[in-house]
């Protein structure tokens, strides 16, 4: 069986879980049946590199287990939403070692993103790594049920930003979920503020995209810098979720690939956040804004089409 064909087959079966659970209300995944599903999921992310290979997508990342001969290994993590524990996992390099050297990008080794397949249960965190054996961790638990992608997104030590890669592991996780519906949106509220996305994503080409954010009504002038800039910008395909992971225009560390570079020197910024984003193909993306207020971190979600 082709690669596209056994993609599109386990989407289907992924869509019609998502179709019952919707009807129904909800839906309860049998914790037995998740390390088959898992295994599934990864056969399938592990296809996605020929299929992204045959489009020319070079700068879209997180569709693969492996990219320039390094790999993610299986990760380890709770496997029923709710239950606390530890999401692990290793990077291996092209002689199948465990990395243990990385070079600081936009302030840190690692960026873990994970996501549910419905671009739901977004969350970016950076975990520990323990240099004895190259093990990624950090204390975890699912907030619901559901299948997610979970991304690791690293410089090995070495490489220059613009050689940043983006591996990605499927896991299935037990549990009652509802499926989130993710219409067009370029206006989001989080935590009292309220975000809005303004520019059009433009298939093929550089996008200038600018968030503005407000509090109360008011314009917010006490950003603080985040990861480098005044704010951190990750955008999936829907669909595949695709990978693009993009910084603001004045961030000091800034990755010519992936957005400008432009140093900056004052403590706080705002209203506005300027970044610039590639879609490579027509489509919906998914966009999730990370910003700082008051030495707290928000995330605002927006949903654009490219045209």
């Amino acid at each position: 069986m082709s690669t596209p064909l056994r993609l599109l087959l386990y989407g289907l079966s992924v869509l019609a879980v998502f179709a019952v659970s919707f009807v129904a209300g909800k839906a309860l995944i049998p914790e037995d049946t998740v390390s088959d599903w898992t295994r599934q999921a990864d056969a399938s992310s592990a296809g996605h590199e020929s299929m992204a290979g045959d489009h020319d997508e070079a700068h879209v990342g997180g569709l693969s287990v492996e990219q320039d001969g390094y790999t993610i290994s299986p990760v380890s993590s709770p496997s029923v939403a709710g239950q606390p524990g530890e999401l692990s996992f290793r990077i291996l390099d092209p002689e199948g070692k465990p990395l243990t050297g990385y070079s600081s990008n936009h302030e840190k080794q690692l960026h873990l993103i994970t996501v549910r397949l419905d671009g739901d249960r977004f969350r970016h965190v950076h975990p520990r790594l323990d240099l004895a054996s190259g093990t990624w961790s950090i204390p975890w638990s699912w907030p619901a049920g559901g299948s997610y992608r979970v991304f690791a997104d690293f410089v090995p030590q070495g490489s220059s930003p613009d050689q940043a890669l983006t591996l990605s592991r499927s896991v299935e996780v037990g549990g009652e979920f509802m499926p989130e519906p993710k219409p067009l949106s370029r206006t989001d509220s989080t935590g009292g503020f309220k975000a809005t996305l303004r520019g059009e994503l433009e298939a093929g080409s550089s996008s200038e995209l600018t968030a503005h954010l407000t509090r109360g009504g008011r314009p917010v002038t006490d950003l603080e810098p985040y990861l480098g800039a005044f704010g951190h910008l990750v955008a999936l395909r829907e669909g595949d979720l695709g990978y693009l992971h993009v910084h603001a225009e004045d961030g000091t560390e800034g990755n010519p690939v992936q957005g400008h570079e432009h140093a900056h020197s004052p403590e706080t910024a705002g209203p506005d956040i300027e970044f610039a984003a590639e879609a490579p193909t027509p489509g919906r993306y998914l966009l999730y804004l990370d910003f700082k207020v008051d030495g707290r971190v928000h995330t605002a979600e927006f949903v654009l089409e490219a045209k």
